[in-house]
């Protein structure tokens, strides 16, 4: 892999996701329950909100030399997120696939389109540190893994549970 095929791919994501969100449009039903198990699309925004603040924080402190390291103690992984406000996301202790309750709470308050402005601005950190980095630093940092694991698969990840529930909830026509 190298940069220009991954963000060519991160941008194709990117535009199937923003697509998706787009075609649900209603705020109400960014906000209704039940798209995946009790979680909204509002709920899954945040945690890829989280996701992506976790991956431009990491590429920000490769940029300026700094190492970061898994939390590998239970204690770490809660220091982890009392220092950061979201989870250790690549942590082996962290369980990967599931939205952090912590996260679904600090988002609860907080509007929809506040989420959405906040997405907006991490993505564009991400893709602006990104641009920074040479390729050497990539594949020292396992960045092409890294970067499609903290942002288009979670894109994934909730696109499909948002087209599942979109089937659910639109009538069939007769």
């Amino acid at each position: 892999m190298n940069k220009p095929l991954l963000l060519e791919r991160l941008q194709r994501e990117r535009d199937q996701f923003e697509g998706l969100l787009n075609r649900v449009g209603f705020t109400r039903q960014l906000t209704m329950k039940g798209v995946s198990g009790h979680l909204s699309i509002k709920d899954l925004l945040g945690d890829i909100l989280s996701r992506e603040q976790f991956l431009a924080d990491r590429l920000s402190e490769i940029l300026e030399g700094e190492t970061y390291a898994p939390s590998t103690s239970f204690t770490g992984l809660e220091n982890f997120q009392n220092h950061y406000g979201y989870p250790d996301f690549e942590s082996p202790l962290y369980e990967k696939d599931k939205p952090s309750p912590s996260i679904l709470d600090l988002y609860k308050t907080i509007e929809f389109d506040e989420i959405v402005a906040q997405e907006l601005a991490v993505y564009s950190n991400i893709l602006e540190a990104f641009d920074k980095l040479t390729h050497h630093q990539c594949l020292d940092h396992d960045l092409f893994h890294r970067i499609a694991e903290h942002t288009y698969r979670p894109y994934r990840r909730a696109g499909t549970a948002i087209h599942r529930w979109l089937k659910k909830i639109t009538p069939e026509p007769k």
